[in-house]
């Protein structure tokens, strides 16, 4: 699936008399809207810590999904950061650009899950496997593999401090795909780097995939039935992308779509000219999706299916398939299918071998 960039999926306050709030970050694919994020904190032993706009690219060309996407602050200290959802394990994490998802953003906006929600984490979890770690500027990355249980339990060990729905969330994720990226972001170490008010440290994280995945019912976690959603999420795909569901359509609550044209010439040259984005093709596709929903409505991710041409998968966008569709069909009743009918074909022509009726020639055998 393509299944990324930093989501309000959890918060992590380690020292003493901090206090945990859901902060507006994105994961994977999307850009904040800044209005959203300058709300979003985190109360620490030296004041609140506020992330003032968080923008991520999603791009995908060659079968690699790129992500870039940046960390902004104000004020505070302590630590503070989110579990993020993948798609598959990345090949690598490293500090992205410095004006990729500012040129985007002024491209498109030019100046003028399964469990009870609390449901606690079960103690028999057999423990997240450590794929990758990563110190970038002020930010710690961790890249892990294991199940629900597994991710929260991991979370917990380590300081983050879950909302009530994060089971329900984290299995709606992995039972799909098992990989997450815990993001720690130091701001007392931001400052000692003289990072000043609303500097970011932007990530670019490379995933091998079938095809890109925006998880977007993490941008709902830990949010109230009164609250809600809001974000960008910008694609890159070398052709016009199917999506599901589309925005505008029936059951696509929230998304619109603000923009679905041909990339610039002068976009993807200033693109490909920022650090480790020398992969950008010569002819792209950009889309703009906006998420304005309440948060109780955005149970779904988005799907894409990059070539235009085919239909996105109903399991990546985290949607039922309607019926008669492939993705209905459960796998041990094919393979069950397949089993028969090879078997039917064997024997036919093992009873064509053996009881054949020999060749004649006047009644003589051949």
């Amino acid at each position: 699936m393509g299944h990324f960039p930093f989501f309000p999926a959890v918060i992590k306050g380690r020292r003493r008399r901090s206090l945990a709030l859901p902060l507006g970050v994105l994961a994977l694919l999307v850009g904040a809207a800044a209005p959203v994020f300058a709300c979003g904190g985190l109360i620490g032993p030296n004041g609140a810590v506020n992330l003032l706009r968080t923008t991520t690219l999603a791009a995908y060309h060659d079968g690699i999904e790129h992500y870039v996407t940046a960390f902004q602050f104000a004020g505070g200290g302590g630590e503070f950061g989110s579990i993020v959802p993948l798609p598959d394990v990345p090949t690598d994490v490293v500090r992205g650009g410095d004006w990729t998802l500012q040129r985007l953003v002024l491209e498109t906006d030019p100046p003028t899950v399964l469990r009870a929600v609390g449901q606690s984490f079960a103690e028999d979890a057999a423990g997240a496997e450590v794929l990758m770690t990563r110190r970038i500027d002020a930010l710690d990355i961790t890249v892990l593999r294991g199940g629900a249980n597994d991710v929260g339990r991991w979370a917990t060990e380590h300081g983050f401090r879950l909302p009530p729905d994060a089971p329900e969330v984290l299995e709606f994720y992995a039972s799909r795909s098992p990989i997450f990226m815990a993001a720690v972001f130091d701001a007392d170490a931001a400052r000692e780097r003289g990072q000043s008010i609303g500097d970011g440290t932007p990530v670019h994280i490379t995933i091998p995939t079938e095809n890109p995945w925006v998880p977007l019912r993490i941008l709902a976690l830990g949010r109230t039935a009164q609250e809600r959603v809001e974000a960008d999420v910008y694609l890159l795909t070398d052709r016009a992308p199917a999506m599901l569901p589309m925005p505008g359509s029936v059951g696509a609550s929230g998304l619109v779509l603000d923009h679905f044209a041909p990339a610039s010439e002068l976009l993807l040259d200033d693109l490909r000219s920022d650090e480790g984005m020398q992969w950008v093709p010569d002819a792209a596709w950009l889309s703009k999706v906006r998420v304005d929903s309440d948060a109780p409505d955005l149970t779904f991710d988005l799907a894409i299916d990059a070539s235009g041409l085919g239909q996105p998968s109903y399991v990546a966008a985290g949607l039922p398939a309607p019926p008669g569709t492939i993705e209905t069909i459960d796998r041990s009743l094919i393979a069950w299918s397949l089993t028969m009918t090879l078997g039917l074909v064997a024997g036919v022509l093992a009873w064509s071998v053996l009881f054949r009726r020999p060749r004649t020639v006047d009644g003589h055998p051949a």
